[in-house]
């Protein structure tokens, strides 16, 4: 799977101190985590740090102090179908890095935090009370020289108390029936694929597996493209700057909104930007997305622009 690049390749070296200009209940800087690190790796389970890269092979290579790894093909994905963590495999998860209800978790990981924000979004979705984005991910950590290490992290195992079924914020997800009875209302569809992707000349980004029969998209949808939402260096761009880029599209704040991209994890960067960091009140992420829809007899799709 390879990494699509954000706006503007020439990637010039911002200030690593910048501050966070969004709350830190949801997004937090690089020099929080950096200040915190004897927390994450203490086995007292108030933080907990996770790492989750598209490259399962980055962790190994180094990683930020006390951060557990999470491998997205066999740790997000549900044992028994093709689909997110059934609740007890939810809690079983959890409790294997050492978080408890009460633990504040941190996540990060490669390729801008595509899979950090599918955690994000799946944690939200059954309800976990505290989890939150390190902004920038693993490139801005790295390519700012934040303390790396390769030793392994084995926290304490607990039992994760949390409620989980049924799932505390059921509006976040969609399925393939609420986006087939989108079609016939209002709601915005939102696909944050590459525009090749969008237009259907592809079906999959390049050097991926799996793609779907068709191309194309789903009616009605505008593509805007997830790195859309990134400054040159990874982090989110400010407030006003993302708020225009969804204004441009005509994508207002009381809109109802669905997100997709090919298997839910581009879509989720999407969906956490609009719900978390623009205070949109509903949207949902399709995480069955281009994977299922592009799949499916019988369902209707666009191709061009």
């Amino acid at each position: 799977m390879t990494a699509e690049n954000p706006p503007d390749d020439e990637r010039t070296k911002t200030d690593a101190s910048a501050g966070n200009q969004y709350p830190e209940d949801v997004l937090v800087s690089p020099d929080w985590v950096d200040a915190r690190l004897d927390r994450f790796a203490s086995d007292e389970p108030d933080l907990r740090l996770l790492e989750v890269d598209v490259n399962t092979a980055f962790y190994e290579s180094g990683h930020v102090p006390g951060a557990g790894r999470v491998d997205w093909k066999t740790d997000l994905r549900s044992a028994d179908a093709h689909d997110i963590l059934a609740p007890e495999e939810m809690a079983s998860f959890l409790g294997s890095h050492g978080i408890a209800e009460e633990t504040t978790v941190v996540v990060y990981g490669d390729n801008w935090n595509w899979f950090a924000a599918h955690l994000y979004w799946q944690l939200t979705y059954y309800g976990h009370p505290d989890v939150r984005i390190m902004d920038g991910g693993r490139e801005y950590w790295v390519e700012y020289d934040y303390p790396s290490t390769t030793d392994p992290v084995d926290p304490p195992t607990v039992e994760y108390g949390g409620m989980l079924d049924p799932p505390a914020n059921p509006e976040a997800r969609a399925s393939r029936e609420d986006v087939q009875e989108a079609l016939d209302t209002r709601t915005v569809l939102v696909d944050v694929r590459l525009p090749e992707e969008f237009r259907g000349d592809i079906t999959k980004p390049p050097g991926i597996d799996e793609g779907a029969v068709r191309g194309g998209h789903i009616p009605g949808a505008t593509n805007v493209f997830w790195a859309e939402n990134l400054r040159p260096d990874g982090r989110f761009k400010p407030p006003d700057d993302l708020g225009a880029v969804y204004e441009s599209h005509g994508i207002d704040p009381d809109d109802d909104v669905i997100v997709y991209c090919r298997i839910g994890e581009r879509s989720s960067v999407t969906w956490f930007v609009l719900e978390e960091l623009l205070g949109y009140e509903h949207v949902r992420n399709y995480d069955g997305s281009w994977t299922e829809w592009g799949n499916m007899i019988g369902v209707p799709i666009e191709v061009g622009e």
